[in-house]
């Protein structure tokens, strides 16, 4: 998860023969080269990099978002008439940015990379790891060349990663419907990802045909992720049924704990599109990250949030591995 995924953790990750991780999606060339030196200073193991493709620009409705901006003044500070004027950062200069630094792996979501930066990853070694959320979007990205599939269930905590942003809370896939299904409609390796948090969930999606599991929010509790304390208490105890897909943080639907802004939100204005969304709520979810208020904060949790351990990320990888393997053949 964007801004969820220090190098401390994906260190530790790697270092217990895991694969570590960052999400790009808020960071500069120089923020991407500094995270890959802290990366390469403390760890030799395998680490990938995650950019969001980015979806054609907003269409705006300053009607409609002077009622969302009235909506949220009552959940934080009044919100400026400009705060839905996000620029997102360069997606070229991240390309370029992840090229200059050359990592084993690169993964994209909510789309595909474009034709010429794929024959770049290509020609320097690049493995590239498509994130996809139906059986279309699997061929899709095999016919496009990538290396790998990553198949997201709707289980998954975060953002959906659904290449057509409307179609995201339209089609919810749960990860052991879909996995199968992906695994019989391509010809490249499979990896699971959405509700994994136990070494059960990694034995069964093994057991359905994937190569591998990506673990997102059973990995948020533990100390080197460095969320927020009341995030990780928030986690510890929801219950699959405590989650839900919105787009009330972002415009892009992702799935969060139903807090009480979160539920009201399903009778207010229709949330702004992305990234409109996420700067008219940017005043409440620092507001709600200082004072550590639950029902204001994005708190983002897949459906097997209780099964997240607050153990050291190297034991949960352990854990992990170690517990699936008298489930396995």
């Amino acid at each position: 998860m964007a801004g969820s995924c220090p190098p401390s953790l994906a260190i530790a990750v790697a270092n217990a023969g895991g694969l570590g991780a960052c999400g790009l999606l808020h960071m500069q060339a120089a923020d991407v080269a500094a995270w890959v030196a802290q990366f390469r200073q403390q760890s030799e193991g395998v680490f990938q990099l995650n950019l969001w493709v980015p979806d054609p620009s907003p269409v705006r409705d300053a009607q409609h978002e002077a009622l969302v901006r009235d909506f949220l003044s009552n959940w934080g500070p009044a919100v400026p008439s400009g705060a839905g004027n996000v620029t997102p950062l360069d997606f070229a200069a991240q390309c370029e940015a992840m090229l200059a630094v050359s990592p084993p792996i690169v993964s994209s979501i909510m789309g595909l990379y474009h034709p010429d930066f794929v024959k770049q990853l290509k020609a320097r070694g690049i493995a590239w790891f498509a994130t996809v959320t139906t059986v279309a979007e699997a061929k899709a990205a095999q016919a496009a060349g990538a290396d790998v599939l990553v198949v997201q269930g709707m289980e998954a905590g975060g953002h959906r990663g659904c290449f057509e942003a409307d179609l995201a809370q339209a089609q919810q896939v749960g990860l052991f419907s879909l996995l199968p299904a992906v695994v019989d409609a391509v010809k490249i390796p499979v990896v699971a990802t959405g509700g994994i948090a136990d070494a059960r969930g990694v034995a069964a999606a093994l057991t359905l045909g994937a190569s591998a599991v990506q673990v997102g929010t059973g990995f948020l509790r533990s100390p080197e992720a460095q969320i927020h304390p009341a995030w990780a208490s928030a986690l510890a105890k929801a219950a699959p049924e405590d989650t839900v897909v919105t787009r009330a943080f972002s415009g892009r639907a992702g799935r969060s704990i139903a807090t009480d802004y979160v539920r009201a939100a399903e009778a207010a204005p229709a949330p702004a599109p992305y990234p409109v969304q996420r700067g008219l709520t940017s005043e409440m979810r620092k507001a709600a990250q200082q004072s550590g208020d639950i029902q204001r904060m994005q708190l983002w949790a897949g459906q097997s949030a209780a099964l997240a351990s607050s153990e050291l990320a190297a034991d949960i990888v352990r854990s992990l591995w170690g517990g699936a393997q008298p489930f396995l053949p």
